[in-house]
């Protein structure tokens, strides 16, 4: 029986902290028609789920952090991310199939990337409501010694609240800097064009 292992990421788009990336190996007892991607079901479900697919697989996350994000870029750290989880599994799978288009540099291993894949595969849907609640319970821990920037809410995307605090408040050590809009805001010559033509993302 071949191990397939599904990957995906989570927090690409965020303006703060580390992106997040999982990999599991679902066991047969589990209910595969439960899985779905984690972006299109309820923050509740993705709790319930979280611990679900916890309780039926072999499973691992792996992250790439600000500074990691920032040297190499956002694509190279979230397939570093889904390098660390996929090496942190406890078997080694016949197969990994990985979300996306891109694969990370790993050797003497089978990857597949599959396109839309966190909506097709089951392994796939499950490694992206780990990485993501997983994520966002770091961030939520975050929040809670950075006051204003309202990150349980959000989590570090780029709502109007959080450009607002942005601005009233400054850029954290957690931020991006060379994420934009961060880095326009971090720029005052031209804060108040970037303000003017509104460019504020509704993303939660």
């Amino acid at each position: 029986m071949k191990i397939i292992a599904g990957v995906d990421e989570a927090g690409r788009g965020s303006l703060i902290g580390p992106v997040y990336a999982a990999a599991v190996i679902l066991n047969k007892s589990i209910k595969k028609k439960l899985l779905k991607d984690s972006k299109s079901i309820s923050k509740n479900r993705r709790e319930f789920l979280f611990k679900y697919i916890k309780k039926n697989s072999i499973w691992a996350t792996g992250q790439a952090s600000v500074k990691e994000i920032e040297k190499i870029n956002i694509l190279q750290a979230s397939l570093l991310a889904m390098k660390r989880a996929i090496l942190k599994l406890k078997k080694k799978p016949n197969i990994v199939l990985i979300d996306g288009n891109q694969l990370p540099n790993l050797k003497n291993y089978n990857l597949k990337t599959v396109i839309k894949g966190d909506q097709k595969i089951p392994s796939i849907s499950a490694a992206s409501i780990i990485a993501k609640v997983s994520r966002d319970k770091f961030i939520t821990i975050l929040a809670n010694t950075n006051k204003g920037y309202f990150w349980n809410q959000n989590f570090g995307y780029g709502t109007k609240k959080h450009l607002l605090a942005i601005k009233k408040l400054g850029i954290t050590r957690h931020h991006r800097k060379t994420f934009s809009p961060i880095s326009i805001i971090n720029t005052p010559k031209k804060h108040n064009i970037w303000l003017l033509k509104n460019k504020l993302t509704q993303k939660n």
